[in-house]
């Protein structure tokens, strides 16, 4: 799970302008996640995020788990904040700092009315063969990983039906929510639970020809439940699968709390 794959983006994945009232309620939620492949469970996350008015903020870690451990250790810790603009999340930080053996990475990205204006990556990013640049122009109305997972909606049904432009700092992306039915999996979580079948679109920040992206774009099928946080009017996933091309991976919640 590193933060250049799109599939841990979506599956775990993949601020409001304006003051928020002198006396908003905060409401904080924890969250435990498993990711789990081909039945066996490969990664554990927790998030802890905050609402006050119309600020947001999240922080988050991963970690390799099961048999994942046998191959190499991964681990990752990330947060954000922000606020929102009607419907749509803006962030105003980012930072991920991830870990893959000797491996170190860090990545901190600053916004600006849903602008980024600032990317830091170390170590810095090397040139490769067949590579789509990141242009400006790609670089707005954008939201970044943790962000990305903030979904605000007036009613159910305005959940889905919406186009999250996604950069993690190296790539960038379109994920398209479509209505789709409950899955038995997903009802698991309650009546107020909402799902979207999700279509991918790589749009720069990668190599052309590269076969998991394809596949991730033209055959994947993604499909993300989403539940409503308290009285926020904040719904968060609980439940999505991310088909590859040597199988599906799945991420559940295994408990999402109101914090005191």
């Amino acid at each position: 799970m590193g933060r250049r794959a799109g599939l841990a983006v979506l599956a775990l994945s993949l601020g409001m302008t304006g003051a928020a009232p002198a006396r908003a309620e905060v409401e904080t939620f924890k969250g435990e996640y498993t990711v789990s492949f081909l039945g066996f469970t490969i990664a554990r996350s927790t998030f802890e995020s905050r609402f006050e008015g119309e600020k947001f903020s999240v922080e988050g870690s991963v970690s390799s788990a099961g048999i994942a451990e046998i191959f190499d250790s991964t681990k990752g810790k990330g947060s954000a904040s922000g606020g929102f603009a009607g419907d749509r999340t803006q962030p105003s930080a980012f930072r991920m700092d991830y870990s893959e053996g000797k491996r170190k990475q860090m990545t901190a990205l600053k916004f600006r009315g849903g602008t980024v204006v600032s990317t830091e990556n170390l170590p810095p990013l090397k040139k490769r063969k067949n590579w789509v640049p990141v242009r400006s122009g790609d670089l707005k109305g954008v939201t970044d990983p943790l962000s990305a997972g903030i979904v605000k909606a007036a009613s159910p049904d305005k959940v889905c039906g919406r186009t999250i432009k996604l950069f993690d700092g190296e790539f960038r992306m379109d994920a398209t929510l479509h209505p789709a039915p409950n899955s038995e999996a997903a009802k698991a979580y309650g009546d107020d639970v909402v799902t979207c079948r999700v279509t991918v679109k790589p749009v720069s920040g990668y190599r052309k020809g590269r076969k998991s992206l394809d596949y991730l774009e033209k055959q994947s099928r993604i499909m993300i439940a989403f539940a409503p946080l308290g009285s926020t009017g904040v719904y968060a996933p609980v439940h999505a699968t991310v088909g590859t091309e040597i199988g599906t991976v799945t991420v559940r919640a295994k408990r999402i709390d109101t914090k005191k």
